[in-house]
């Protein structure tokens, strides 16, 4: 993806209003809050903190922890990257909820400070990432997805829904299209021939299978199916967070609604 897209300005004070958003969320919780378990198997709020601290002491060349025991076998581990996460969440799971948003503001503001510093060359200089080998441009667009989406799974467990809307939202699905061809040709099964528009309300993302799904600007004609659906709730099924069934009464259809149902529960890629 082109520089103008991943910029460098917009992606930084996105992730500080993001880090920004978090701090004010978890800092009005009470300890009960913390506590309450959240859409990610095996993760309270206080894990949810814990793993976004450990992704930025990681990004800041820190050691990871030799801490949780057999962490591989945990049912919700399945590959390394998920069991370094669990070593982060099990090294701060026996300090406080004061001690752990103490070292998110810690790990944030001096991260925030790196990453302002950093040159453009630096920034859009060849990285490995969750994606593969990409740029850290797009590393930090993954960071600002990662984090909006662990903010939306502590509002789920808070029930104190919010946070939809502006730069943040934006990325994320920005984020999350680099993937929608594979989701709805590969996971969906979207046939050849075939399109899907998705309605989100304040964006529509088309996406056409001409060989092999991609995701287009516009579409020739009507979508073979159109499908209307709140943007949390389509992020939340992207991110394998709810029931797809269970989303369905939030979901409308236009056109080949059998194809519809078929792509909307599979849209999980990630969780």
């Amino acid at each position: 993806m082109c520089r103008s897209v991943l910029d460098k300005e917009r992606i930084v004070e996105a992730l500080a209003a993001e880090w920004d958003a978090l701090e004010k969320l978890l800092t009005g919780l009470d300890d009960a809050q913390w506590e309450l378990s959240t859409p990610l198997p095996g993760w309270r709020v206080r894990d949810v903190a814990a793993h976004l601290i450990g992704t930025e002491l990681m990004l800041s060349g820190e050691p990871t922890p030799d801490a949780g025991g057999d962490v591989e076998s945990l049912p919700h581990v399945h590959n390394d990257i998920g069991a370094r996460n669990e070593r982060y969440v099990a090294h701060f799971r026996s300090q406080s909820h004061e001690a752990v948003l103490a070292k998110f503001r810690e790990v944030t503001a001096a991260r925030l400070a790196s990453l302002r510093a950093m040159s453009d060359e630096e920034f859009h200089a060849p990285a490995m990432t969750p994606a593969g080998q990409q740029t850290y441009a797009r590393f930090m667009r993954i960071r600002v997805f990662d984090c909006w989406m662990h903010e939306q799974d502590v509002r789920d467990a808070v029930g104190l829904p919010g946070g939809e809307q502006g730069a943040c939202a934006e990325l994320s699905v920005d984020e999350i299209t680099t993937a929608l061809g594979f989701v709805v040709g590969k996971r969906g099964g979207a046939p050849d021939g075939s399109s899907v528009t998705f309605d989100l309300g304040s964006r529509a993302l088309h996406v056409a299978v001409d060989g092999r799904a991609k995701v287009v600007e516009s579409l020739p004609g009507e979508a073979a199916v159109r499908i209307t659906l709140p943007l949390g709730v389509f992020t939340r099924l992207c991110g394998g967070r709810v029931d797809p069934e269970k989303a369905l009464p939030s979901v409308a259809f236009e056109g080949d609604e059998a194809l519809g149902e078929q792509l909307v529960t599979h849209l999980a890629f990630t969780i």
